[in-house]
């Protein structure tokens, strides 16, 4: 593993320069930008556990020890942080009809699904390290990658709705919070509005008497985090593991993504060579966090904004913010804090979340410039959001196929098969290939 060497003097970053993956600046300044990752991925992270009914402190425990195996994998040459995925969320709360889970059976069946998930996604990177990346865009062209990661956000909307009836009041001016931070604010306070919201409604609904500290107060200030083991031998556990497949196709856009934006912005195209470690490194994580009662995880785009507004990708800032993470898994007061978030703020603050995974699966559109005047990739999209939205489920005995399985399969098989039609039939409903641009593509009106 390389040692980092220092940049320029350590404490100041010139103009146009980067700290590169193997730079550090000096420790302090080292320290402080990994708590800035250690705040930058918390509002995400802790949602999680919160929604699905995990325990938030051995989540945090594994979305730090997942960094730190990322970061050994990658041979510390990809900076990146493994925070909660919410793509797991959906499959999750289907366990208990789209709420959070409540016992720790529950939990532990929900955790076979994350581990197998884990798995998969492990054996997909050592393929992508002796094959590359083709076959991937090949099985999951722009629009159905867009559908898929659309899909499971827009399947959880009726767990965001049934969590803002609870507490409108408070919900409402969550949301609210959710949507000025993001437009008030620049730079990394605007990445982070959607913490910044749940602190403002966690707080009003603290003065109007809507939260009960009486759990915080009997927490102690240190002790191990609450641990479960996977149900490998529950039949009924295995029964519900389908619906985490698609999870899968999910986390690997995630990850080749974030390779392609860390090799852009630090302007060093070797990195995407790494894009199988980056897969292997995330899907040991997820399933070392599935083996012992931590959520899936996966690279997070919060981390990706501060380095582009520190220019500062060191991996040696990802160790400390590992570090500090596993820190503060060990305080179960800390734990007791995020539990006591009340219904109508997770309402109001996962009414925008789950709107937003929705929104990356059309930016995936808009970015590839996805032709919706065909008719296979129109049927694509509307087959596989209707069953998401409307929650269509199969049972075929003891398996249970949920909306995003279904979905997936729709989205998958529609496509493949209706472009191998086409093009047999030359009907022209076929993909095309990206609509041609339009005048010019970004930057300043000439």
């Amino acid at each position: 593993m390389p040692i980092w060497s220092l940049h320029g003097d350590g404490r100041t970053v010139a103009r146009g320069a980067v700290v590169k993956p193997d730079e550090r600046l000096n420790w302090p300044g080292t320290i402080a930008i990994g708590a800035q990752h250690v705040v930058a991925m918390f509002g995400a992270t802790f949602l999680v556990p919160i929604i699905t009914g995990f325990p938030v402190s051995t989540t945090l425990l594994f979305s730090g020890l997942g960094t730190l195996v990322f970061l050994l994998i990658t041979r510390n040459k990809l900076p990146s942080y493994l925070g909660s995925s919410f793509a797991f969320i959906a499959p999750i709360t289907a366990l208990n009809g789209g709420n959070r889970l409540e016992t720790p059976e529950q939990i532990t069946q929900a955790l076979l699904g994350v581990a197998v998930a884990g798995v998969l996604l492990a054996a997909v990177g050592f393929i992508v390290q002796a094959f590359g990346t083709g076959w991937i865009e090949k099985l999951m062209p722009p629009v159905v990658a867009g559908a898929i990661v659309a899909l499971i956000g827009f399947n959880l909307a009726p767990a965001a709705w049934g969590n803002f009836q609870l507490q409108p009041e408070v919900a409402t001016v969550t949301l609210c919070a959710v949507i000025l931070f993001s437009v008030l604010f620049r730079g990394f306070l605007g990445r982070i509005s959607i913490f910044l919201g749940v602190i403002v409604g966690y707080v009003v609904a603290a003065v109007t008497g809507q939260v009960e500290f009486a759990a915080v107060d009997a927490a102690p200030w240190f002790g191990l985090p609450d641990f479960h083991l996977v149900a490998i031998g529950d039949a009924a556990a295995w029964s519900i593991v389908p619906m985490f497949l698609p999870v899968v196709l999910v986390l690997i856009a995630e990850n080749v993504g974030h390779v392609r934006g860390v090799a852009t912005m630090t302007e060093d195209p070797s990195l995407n060579k790494h894009t199988g470690r980056a897969l292997i490194a995330d899907g040991v994580a997820t399933t070392l966090a599935g083996g012992f009662g931590g959520s899936g995880t996966t690279t997070y785009g919060e981390n990706i904004g501060v380095m582009a507004a520190t220019r500062v990708y060191s991996t040696a800032a990802y160790w400390v913010a590992g570090l500090v993470a596993i820190l503060l898994a060990f305080s179960p007061k800390v734990g007791a804090v995020f539990n006591t978030i009340p219904a109508g703020v997770l309402g109001g603050v996962t009414t925008a979340l789950y709107g937003l995974i929705g929104v990356i699966g059309i930016k995936i559109w808009v970015d590839n410039r996805v032709d919706f005047s065909r008719p296979v990739n129109q049927y694509t999209v509307a087959v596989s959001f209707v069953i998401a939205i409307a929650g269509f489920a199969l049972n075929l005995g003891s398996l249970q196929f949920g909306a995003i399985v279904l979905g997936t399969v729709a989205a998958l098989v529609i496509y493949h098969a209706g472009n191998a039609i086409a093009r047999l039939r030359r009907t022209g409903a076929d993909d095309g290939g990206p609509i041609p641009a339009v005048g010019q593509l970004g930057g300043d009106p000439q």
